[in-house]
């Protein structure tokens, strides 16, 4: 089967491309597996590409590049019109509503279009007049399978499943629980909340001063998360770590992950850190780590609202002084990431192809 996938950018930092690149991996195994990547941002990709899965760009938008005319938003409908239109694969995968769109209207009726959904499209007009012609549409969670039902108003045309985000394929790299560290990871933006940790962490870090919290990352947020750290005092026991390609490998490191966003779109953070077997602590909340783990068995979740940040706190310092309760967490940590192994996400989407296929 030849497979294409068509991402905005394979060359970003993002959840949604490690989820791609993921699902991609494993399928190459089998098939033929392409990666059309609207924008080239950069030389290389920042998350590693599989020497088996082809890689092509149609803009290339690297500082300093000339282009001809026409320019800008023109010069990116134009290139990926020609492109779908002399596509010639089995399956498309797309990743945004944009492109979704533009596979519905061009690309052959033979090909399988399915669009691959993380979150609820900002303009939902388009949604409901392009989407009945595409084959289907996979989410990541129920929540956003909800969503999408009823903005197709409640038909079966295109109908939409249910697939997880897969890990990389295993083994993948387990923690011994022996390390006083606390990690996070994601892009540093305001919806990601790192100064709902920082202020909590101040005092896990006031009460149990050997314990560190680790930042993985980059973004908007570092100049601010930073001041914040010097405010609190807390030069010695929260580290900014940087970007990093393998955040797998550096949960692993760990004891606890720490998720303080308001929403987990696609979530990856979370199960990188279930595939450690890291318990993960987090909000309750729509759209949050909730989608992904289930308290009490591998992960704790804190209500939000009023002293929300004293709560967390206490969440973490009940973790820190209760070994044998993080060790119990791991071990519902590794058993939820079984789900989300490579393949068996993959043979999912390979049966739900046969399926539209038949």
């Amino acid at each position: 089967m030849r497979v294409c996938f068509l991402i905005p950018s394979v060359y970003g930092m993002r959840g949604d491309t490690r989820a791609v690149l993921n699902l991609a991996t494993e399928l190459a195994s089998r098939h033929e597996v392409e990666i059309v990547s609207v924008r080239r941002v950069r030389d290389t990709p920042f998350f590693p590409v599989d020497s088996r899965i082809s890689l092509r760009w149609l803009i290339d938008a690297r500082p300093g590049v000339r282009h001809l005319l026409p320019g800008g938003q023109m010069r990116t409908e134009v290139a990926l019109w020609r492109t779908l239109r002399g596509l010639r694969c089995d399956l498309l995968v797309t990743t945004r509503p944009g492109l979704s769109v533009q596979a519905a209207r061009h690309v052959p009726r033979e090909t399988v279009r399915i669009a691959r959904e993380w979150s609820r499209p900002s303009v939902p007009l388009p949604i409901r007049r392009f989407y009945p012609k595409l084959d289907a549409v996979v989410t990541s969670t129920e929540t956003a399978r909800e969503e999408f039902v009823r903005i197709l108003g409640g038909t079966d045309r295109p109908p939409v499943f249910v697939i997880p985000d897969a890990l990389p394929r295993g083994p993948w790299p387990r923690s011994r629980m022996d390390n006083r560290i606390i990690s996070a990871g994601g892009r540093w933006l305001p919806g990601k909340a790192f100064d709902r940790l920082i202020e909590a962490f101040a005092v896990v870090a006031d009460k149990r001063p050997d314990w560190r919290l680790r930042l993985y990352g980059g973004g908007p947020e570092e100049k601010r998360l930073r001041a914040l750290v010097g405010r609190l005092s807390l030069h010695n026991n929260v580290y900014f770590m940087g970007t990093t390609p393998d955040l797998q490998g550096e949960f692993a490191k760990a004891s606890l992950v720490a998720v303080t966003s308001y929403a987990e779109t696609p979530g990856m953070t979370v199960i990188e850190a279930l595939g450690c077997g890291v318990p993960v602590v987090g909000f309750e909340g729509a759209r949050g780590p909730g989608e992904f783990v289930t308290s009490g068995h591998d992960s704790v979740l804190v209500p939000q609202g009023e002293r929300e940040i004293e709560a967390y706190a206490s969440a973490l310092l009940a973790l820190v002084d209760d070994e044998r309760r993080r060790m119990t967490l791991a071990a519902g940590a590794l058993s939820s990431a079984e789900g989300h192994a490579a393949p068996v996400v993959a043979a999912r989407w390979e049966t739900l192809v046969e399926s539209l296929r038949a």
